[in-house]
């Protein structure tokens, strides 16, 4: 990806199943392309919550030692990258709270709009924030509750709180699940034997050997009882489901499902919509390592183009968005792409990426792809240009740092070095997708969840206060 974007968070629910925290572990290693950060476990023992988390990848966070502090049949984990609140160890999540109604942990995926106006009201109450993220205005709201009932207290804060996001909770009961009314953020429903799970993709259903039943509907809230039945809280609401078109663009495990969609099928279709629409004058396609294969090996196919392996990642190195600041995701991208040189030399070059955020991967790209021979580069992008921030769960929410922002084209292909420079339009996204009804909120401007208009949603090292 030509942005190094942040990526939502991801979550795990899991109840009524020995070894719950082990498993909860082999699905956040699943996971783990969407947060790196962070990793956390909370797990529920004779009505008592432990709590495992640190900064750092989910192996590094959970050794044998650590995961054999953590006992019990019931658990959630979290992987994280911060979009709201600094990346500090106590930042990491799940975050465990002791209320009127008893301990529960939460782990929250996306962002809430609205966090920052009800943090002000729950401080001028007399509330104490432990953390810079946007997750603890939910738990005080939930620690505070005159609700009779833990599940009821999740149903008020949510009720209160605006946003893209998708929630699990661990509480004595077992796990509480809910993603929001337009159903920004995915979040599935899945059985392992006779207990039932919850998480972010269907990638981590398989990791630990769960079957997926179908995806937790938009606005909907879920209790996992402890003995293995399914509890319906809330139906959701009747808004139209708009989820965010980057979980099939980038965000999401190509092996992973999204709303009944096979990522990899729908990442290829992208690649031949892309064709359709902005044909390259090309000797071969390079797509850049992973994300956007699929799409560079539909372009390839739909003109007829070889597919080569032009590109070379340095697995070692991860996913550059995770990287604070500029500086080191420029350093980062140096050093996990690499070119083959006999493949380019003398040849014209397609070269495909899913997206175009702050351009620092592509300018790279073109540049070693000329050192090292190719006559000429073009840049086809599977996506729309990527003009606005999100407020609902990824890293862009300064405008100023979107380079496809630029109403000049001319200018941008420039500025990233190309010979020509083509994007795929929003319809066909949609087209390639099956007509969805998506959040294009980065593309179009059009936001499903109005954003406050004085919002400031800060940088990741600055938190949200």
């Amino acid at each position: 990806m030509s942005g190094e974007l942040r990526e939502a968070c991801g979550v795990f629910g899991i109840v009524g199943t020995p070894g719950a925290p082990r498993l909860a572990a082999e699905a956040l290693f699943a996971l783990q392309h969407r947060g790196q950060e962070s990793a956390g476990i909370a797990a529920l023992s004779e009505g008592r919550i432990a709590l495992e988390k640190g900064m750092g990848l989910v192996h590094e966070v959970f050794t044998d030692e650590r995961l054999s502090r953590l006992h019990g049949e019931s658990a959630i984990g979290h992987v994280r990258y911060s979009t709201t609140g600094a990346s500090r160890p106590e930042n990491a999540q799940p975050l465990f709270f002791r209320a009127r109604l008893g301990p529960f942990a939460l782990a929250h995926n996306g962002n809430l709009v609205d966090a920052l106006g009800e943090r002000k009201t729950l401080e001028e109450e007399g509330a104490i924030f432990q953390t810079t993220t946007d997750t603890e205005v939910v738990a005080h709201i939930m620690a505070h509750s005159s609700a009779a009932t833990l599940q009821e207290s999740l149903q008020e804060a949510l009720a209160r709180l605006h946003g893209g996001y998708a929630f699990v909770v661990l509480f004595r009961g077992g796990v509480l699940g809910a993603r929001d009314p337009h159903g920004i953020r995915p979040l599935v429903l899945g059985w392992l034997g006779k207990m039932p799970c919850l998480a972010s993709e269907t990638c981590a259903l398989a990791a630990v050997g769960a079957e997926y039943e179908r995806d937790v509907r938009p606005g909907e809230i879920l209790w996992l009882t402890e003995d293995g039945r399914v509890v319906e809280l809330s139906a959701g609401a009747a808004s139209r489901e708009k989820l965010c078109a980057f979980e099939l663009i980038y965000f999401a495990r190509p092996d992973s499902q999204v709303a009944g969609e096979s990522i990899y099928r729908a990442r290829r279709r992208l690649g031949q919509q892309l064709a359709k629409e902005a044909p390259a004058p090309a000797d071969l396609v390079l797509g850049v390592p992973d994300s956007s294969l699929p799409a560079a090996e539909g372009y390839a196919a739909e003109l007829g183009l070889p597919q080569e392996l032009g590109l070379v990642k340095n697995r070692y190195v991860g996913r550059t968005f995770i990287r604070p600041g500029r500086d080191g995701r420029t350093a980062g991208v140096q050093r996990k792409l690499s070119v083959v040189p006999e493949v380019v030399r003398g040849r014209s070059v397609a070269l495909i990426d899913d997206s175009l955020v702050r351009g620092t991967t592509m300018r790279h790209l073109t540049q070693i792809l000329r050192e090292a021979g190719a006559t000429e580069v073009h840049v086809r992008i599977a996506s729309p240009r990527y003009m606005h921030p999100c407020h609902y769960g990824i890293d862009t929410s300064n405008r100023d740092e979107l380079i496809a922002a630029e109403t000049d084209q001319e200018i941008l292909r420039q500025r990233i070095g190309a010979d020509s420079l083509q994007f795929l339009s929003a319809q066909g996204v949609l087209q390639a997708t099956g007509h969805r009804d998506h959040c294009l909120a980065c593309f179009t401007g059009d936001y499903p969840v109005p954003v406050p208009p004085d919002l400031r949603k800060d940088s990741a090292e600055e938190g949200i206060e």
